[in-house]
């Protein structure tokens, strides 16, 4: 059956259903994006109408955290699970990379872990774009996305929804042929508290509806809607190209979900200003506390007799040299004591940053500080080395999402990629080569064997993902490696059985080149 005005208002109740259910959760990344902003003091008051110091220490851990992220961003590489289908692997692993670069996919990448970090999970989205006739990869805002409460997985869930607030002139003109003025938006997307003035007045709530549903052989497909108000923008079961196959024919939601601390019951996680939150608050409150106490001693404050016979106007301006007092100035007047700062406070508040240091694992040497009676660069590497493994496990995390995200990108490529293009594609001497490519090899090919029909195969694939950018520390460690062993004889041709035998049982990136070296 066609979708319907009837269809569109039952979408919407499980759209606000599924709003209501994530409101403590978007209540939580307003809140945590005003923490990364360092505007976490405007929650409280202060008697004195002052407001928190706002010191940085936890700003600091999510900037490294990013930093070891982008230090290690991922390469594709495609790999063939049959002989036959080697070639074809070949040209996927040229042509991914590719459409990654057009969807300026560094920038995607690290917006998302901008918000991994902050908000403890980021969502990527791989769509077809029917505008530009290509795959479109862009981050995903967890205020705008919807799914079925009680889920761990985005593909578990039955229907979900991704709400977009769109400009009514750009809706008008690309759907000249409908009557927008009426649509009002009928759904509140959360908003961030923003420095400037967000007008909304000319904007309307656009619904990206997906939903899983079996066809008439019983396969269960993936279909799309979109549609704003009651108005249906598009429909995939409306379309009979699409019916029966469903919008995708991957039939996966086009989300990816990467999560940093995984929680029950929840296809989301939290992240580090859930977790230090506290810690850093009490530490911007013993340094209100500190400062406070400085303006005391600082600036003195004096008791003084009615009529004592002191300028006050004089002993108040610090410009005079001269105050003018009639009488004895010892009788008339008293300066208030104020004892010294517990040297406790202090260390307490000392204590509560090397808490936040270590609980998110952002120590001094992971920073390049030194470390206290550590001098010689091997022993320092080896710290940096044990330091990172938290980084490590978080960067895995995001690679095993980004091995989704391929999948997606390699079935709709199977998809969408009737017509031949052409791809640049970056060559290992520098220069670049022009590659035409089309989706033909990626199809399902019908097989026999001796006259038996077996079925129809589509060419699969497996992804392996390693880091492009190697950080300036692990190519230093690779380096001295190198060294170490030139300095053992390894390089020596007169033992060179033996270093092959003792670099085949070496594990380290590189190895098979080195081996090849030896060799010659």
């Amino acid at each position: 059956m066609p979708i319907t005005v009837k269809e569109i208002r039952e979408a919407a109740a499980t759209l606000q259903s599924y709003k209501s259910a994530k409101a403590a959760l978007e209540q939580k990344i307003i809140e945590n994006e005003q923490w990364f902003k360092l505007r976490h003091w405007q929650h409280y008051k202060r008697r004195d109408g002052g407001k928190l110091p706002s010191s940085g220490w936890l700003f600091n851990s999510i900037l490294n955290k990013h930093a070891d992220a982008m230090d290690n961003y991922p390469e594709p590489a495609i790999l063939p699970r049959e002989e036959s289908d080697s070639d074809t692997a070949k040209l996927r692993s040229q042509v991914v990379p590719a459409v990654l670069e057009m969807n300026d996919y560094e920038q995607v990448y690290s917006d998302a872990w901008w918000y991994k970090l902050k908000h403890g999970t980021g969502v990527k989205g791989v769509f077809w774009d029917a505008a530009k006739d290509d795959i479109c990869i862009k981050r995903i805002d967890l205020l705008n996305l919807f799914w079925e409460p009680g889920i761990t997985h985005l593909q578990q869930s039955q229907h979900l929804f991704h709400v977009e607030l769109v400009n009514l002139d750009v809706l008008e003109s690309a759907y000249p042929k409908l009557d927008l003025h009426s649509t009002a938006p009928q759904f509140d997307v959360s908003k961030y508290i923003y420095d400037e003035s967000v007008d909304t007045s000319r904007k309307c709530a656009v619904v990206d509806w997906y939903y899983k549903k079996p066809n008439r052989q019983g396969k269960q497909v993936l279909h799309y809607c979109k549609f704003t108000g009651e108005t249906i923008l598009y429909a995939s079961e409306n379309e009979e190209a699409y019916r029966e196959s469903g919008y995708y024919n991957h039939g996966q939601y086009p989300f990816v979900a990467d999560v940093l601390y995984a929680v029950e019951g929840t296809p989301v996680g939290f992240g580090f200003i859930d977790v230090m939150k506290d810690t850093q608050e009490t530490i911007d409150e013993l340094d209100a506390t500190i400062q406070f106490h400085a303006r005391l001693l600082a600036k003195p404050r004096y008791l003084t007799k009615a009529g004592s016979g002191v300028n006050m106007a004089e002993l108040a301006d610090y410009s005079k040299d001269f105050v003018e007092v009639t009488g004895d100035p010892e009788a008339a007047i008293y300066q208030l004591p104020v004892q010294q700062l517990s040297a406790g406070i202090v260390d307490f508040r000392e204590r509560k940053i090397m808490e936040l240091k270590e609980t998110t694992g952002n120590r001094d040497f992971n920073q390049g500080g030194a470390v206290s009676g550590v001098t010689a660069a091997s022993a320092i590497s080896m710290l940096q080395e044990a330091g990172n493994k938290l980084s490590r496990d978080s960067i895995k995390a995001s690679y095993r999402a980004f091995v989704e995200e391929c999948r997606l990108v390699i079935e709709l490529i199977r998809q969408f990629y009737a017509e031949g293009r052409v791809f640049r594609i970056a060559q290992p001497n520098g220069a670049y080569a022009f590659l035409q490519f089309d989706n033909s090899a990626m199809q399902a090919v019908e097989r026999q064997l001796m006259g038996v029909a077996l079925g129809a195969r589509e060419p699969v694939f497996d992804i392996k993902v390693s880091a492009q950018k190697q950080s300036p520390f692990n190519q230093i460690s690779h380096n001295q490696f190198v060294m170490e062993l030139y300095e053992k004889g390894f390089f020596n041709p007169d033992f060179a059985a033996q270093a092959q035998a003792a670099v085949s049982l070496m594990d380290f990136a590189g190895k098979e080149k080195m081996l090849a070296q030896l060799g010659k």
